[in-house]
C-alpha cells in the first residue's frame, strides 16, 4: 500500500525532490560529461549550458525512475527508508510526472547538441532503469550491465563536440567502465548487510564479502592502470598525466590490495572513498594536460 503524501512547505518539497532525483550524484555525473566535453576540445558556452543541464536532468529521470522502481525495497533498507517515497513526502503519481518532464527537457536539450548526444542520454537511461534496475535482484551481472550506463557520461561529453562515436569517445567511456566495477564493489561491500535485505546480490562472488570477491575487486582496481593511461599512450596528453595517473592509479590499487588482505569494512570504505576523488582527479588531469587533438 502507497504512503499519503503529507503537505511539505515549499523548502522542504525542493529537499524531497533533490532527494528523490539525488541531485548529489547527479552533479558528479554532469562533471565527468563536461570533462569529456573539455578534452574534446569544446568550447561553446551555450553547448556546456545545454550538456550541463540536459545531463543533470536526463541522470535525474534515471535516480528518480529507479526510486519508484525500488520503492518497496527502499522501505526496508535503512540506507533508503527516509527517501521520499517511503517517507510519505511524495506520491507515486507526483514522482512519475517529475521523472517524465526531466527526462523530456533533458532529452530535448542534448538534441539540441546533436543527435547523438540526445540518443546516449536516452540509452544511459533505458539501460539503468529498464535493465540494470531490475537485475539487481537476479544476477551480480548487473554490475557489468549498470558500467554501460554509468560510463557514458564522458563519452557524451565528448561527442558533443565530435558528433562521431570515435577513438577518442570510445577511450573515454572505457577508462570510466573500467572504475565503476571497484567503485561499485567497494559500495556494494559497505552496503552488503542492507542490500542483502532488499535480495541484491551485487558482489561478484555469490559468497558475498569473500577473499574471491576481493580478489576481483583487485584485478580490476590493476586494470585501471593501463586504461588511466590510455590518453598518454596515444599521445593525446603529457608528461603530467603520466606521473599524476600513475600515482593516482597506484594508490588506488593499493586501497584494493588491503581490502584483499584484511577484508575489513573499514578498508572497502577507504576504497569506495577513494574511487570518488580518483575519477574526476584524472579526468581533468587530461583536460589540463592535452595536447593538440585532431577532430575530424
Amino acid at each position: 500500500m502507497e504512503a499519503v503524501a503529507r503537505p511539505l512547505s515549499f523548502s522542504k518539497k525542493i529537499r524531497a525532490y533533490a532527494v528523490f532525483t539525488k541531485m548529489r550524484l547527479a552533479s558528479l555525473v554532469i562533471v565527468s560529461a563536461l570533462s569529456g566535453y573539455l578534452f574534446a576540445g569544446g568550447n561553446n558556452g551555450l553547448q556546456i549550458f545545454y550538456l550541463l543541464l540536459g545531463g543533470l536532468l536526463v541522470t535525474a529521470a534515471s535516480n528518480g525512475a529507479n526510486q519508484i522502481w525500488e520503492r518497496n525495497l527502499d522501505a526496508i533498507m535503512k540506507r533508503t527508508q527516509r527517501r521520499p517515497i517511503p517517507m510519505g513526502l511524495m506520491t507515486v503519481k507526483e514522482a512519475y510526472i517529475i521523472v517524465i518532464i526531466s527526462l523530456l527537457i533533458g532529452a530535448y536539450l542534448l538534441y539540441l547538441i546533436n543527435l547523438y548526444s540526445m540518443l546516449l542520454g536516452l540509452a544511459a537511461f533505458v539501460s539503468y532503469v529498464f535493465i540494470y534496475t531490475p537485475m539487481k535482484r537476479v544476477s551480480p551481472w548487473a554490475v557489468f550491465i549498470g558500467a554501460f550506463p554509468g560510463a557514458i557520461p564522458p563519452m557524451l561529453g565528448a561527442i558533443a563536440v565530435t558528433n562521431d562515436f570515435g577513438l577518442l569517445p570510445g577511450v573515454l567511456f572505457f577508462v570510466q567502465f573500467v572504475w565503476q566495477f571497484p567503485h561499485f564493489w567497494a559500495i556494494a561491500w559497505v552496503l552488503y548487510d542492507d542490500y542483502k535485505t532488499a535480495g541484491f546480490s551485487l558482489l561478484p562472488s555469490s559468497d558475498g564479502k569473500t577473499k574471491s570477491s576481493a580478489f576481483q575487486i583487485m584485478v580490476y582496481s590493476l586494470a585501471l592502470i593501463p586504461f588511466s593511461l590510455l590518453p598518454w599512450v596515444l599521445d593525446w596528453t603529457g608528461t603530467v598525466t603520466l606521473i599524476v595517473t600513475s600515482v593516482c592509479s597506484g594508490i588506488f590499487f593499493l586501497y584494493s590490495y588491503k581490502l584483499y588482505r584484511t577484508c575489513e569494512i573499514a578498508d572497502a570504505k577507504k576504497l569506495m572513498f577513494a574511487s570518488f576523488v580518483y575519477l574526476p582527479i584524472i579526468q581533468f588531469v587530461y583536460v589540463f594536460d592535452k595536447v593538440e587533438i585532431l577532430i575530424p
